[in-house]
């Protein structure tokens, strides 16, 4: 049997299978996407498969685009017979809010208790339950399973989740959750296995399009940048990060209504605001103008920045692992953020970095470096394949 996981996002449904072997997940078996998801779109899917990439443009379609992206994705698993068959579903959910501190079976009562969080992470939750909602059109008789970013951060102590508001919001669950958790949980199993310093003082960068960093001790979350939404912390591909408050209370002041400031905070700043060009890390590099590296020094400093607050936390720091997409490929800004850090015994090995391209999980440091470099590539969903076996 077989665990497909799936990640369903605005425009792209992300998938990858994971057989069950002796009660243990193994590693994918297959994995691809299906882009081009949004109305009008030209839908393509890519996938993987015994080492064999292949593609296949679909037919466009004005009927519910997922309803086709699940048709073409059950004609792919029903032409490979060799792939076990699939006894559980389980997918990605940004936000699990107060009410779901681990993984849950779906039930329509899940569905409408998870979408009052749509507003708190509007880019990834409504993509998430239409993604489930797709799924269980599609597959009615498999289970599915909503698996939560927020689920590793529940051991964050009560200084780190509370803000300094008024008791009344904290009892509404107004209140630090933390996002990233299953790339979070993932990398911590792979340094405990991999490193005898990872049950020390950990610190985690996940940086891509979304971006944040997670503070561990003994492999537990004890603090992290993103919030009560998705917006905390670092700067992002189009999300601004930790803003000033007074900065709403301006524009509110000059007009601005709820939807433009929440386009302006999630779809116009960030790497794509500040430079006028790209939220893609890897074009602003190309570009190489002013512009460009003002948002590439910018978000490089964010990432410094934050750093310390959380090695403060941690009292020291044992272990930095870079993963996301940023994180895995991009040697220059994992230099640059090693250089910076060098004053905690940071000693990055040039040649390793440039070694490491997010295909294998590697250290980079230097032999005599007090603190142990990482670049581990995540698998968010391989977590989420281990939370639907361990369900059902």
């Amino acid at each position: 049997m077989a665990i497909l996981a799936v990640n369903a996002g605005s425009s792209t449904l992300k998938f990858s299978i994971y057989p069950r072997q002796g009660g243990q997940i193994q590693p994918s078996l297959l994995a691809g996407s299906i882009q081009g998801l949004e109305p009008g779109g030209a839908p393509v899917l890519d996938w993987t498969f015994e080492g064999q990439q292949q593609t296949r443009e679909l037919p466009a379609t004005d009927r519910d685009p997922f309803d086709q992206a699940l048709r073409s994705l059950g004609d792919l698993l029903a032409g490979e017979p060799s792939i076990p068959a699939i006894d559980a579903i389980a997918h990605r959910v940004v936000h699990g809010g107060r009410d779901f501190s681990t993984s849950v079976l779906v039930t329509d009562a899940v569905l409408a208790r998870l979408a009052r969080l749509n507003s708190l992470a509007p880019l990834h939750q409504p993509h998430n339950l239409q993604g489930i909602r797709a799924f269980q059109k599609a597959f009615s008789a498999t289970p599915q399973v909503a698996c939560f970013d927020t689920t590793f951060h529940i051991t964050l102590p009560e200084v780190d989740y509370s803000f300094a508001l008024p008791q009344s919001l904290a009892q509404q669950g107004v209140r630090r959750y933390g996002f990233h958790g299953l790339s979070y949980q993932y990398i911590m199993s792979v340094l405990m296995q991999c490193s005898t310093q990872a049950g020390g003082r950990v610190l985690m960068a996940h940086l891509g399009n979304g971006a944040s960093l997670c503070a561990a001790r003994e492999g537990y979350s004890c603090a992290t940048t993103m919030g009560f939404s998705a917006l905390d912390g670092l700067m992002m591909g189009t999300r601004s990060g930790s803003l000033d408050a007074g900065v709403l209370l301006y524009l509110l002041e000059q007009g601005w209504d709820h939807d433009r400031l929440q386009t302006l905070l999630y779809k116009q700043s960030g790497l794509l605001g500040v430079s006028g060009i790209s939220a893609d890390m890897r074009r602003l590099r190309i570009d190489g103008g002013v512009a460009a590296q003002r948002a590439i020094d910018l978000f490089t400093h964010r990432v410094v920045r934050e750093s310390g607050a959380l090695v403060a936390c941690l009292g020291g720091l044992d272990v930095l692992a870079f993963s996301g997409g940023i994180g895995e490929h991009d040697a220059v800004l994992r230099a640059q953020v090693c250089e910076r850090l060098a004053w905690l015994g940071v000693m990055l090995d040039p040649a390793l970095n440039q070694q490491a391209t997010g295909n294998a999980v590697m250290t980079i440091h230097q032999p005599d470096s007090r603190v142990q470099v990482w670049v581990v590539p995540t698998d968010e969903g391989r977590v989420a394949a281990q939370e639907a076996a361990r369900l059902i």
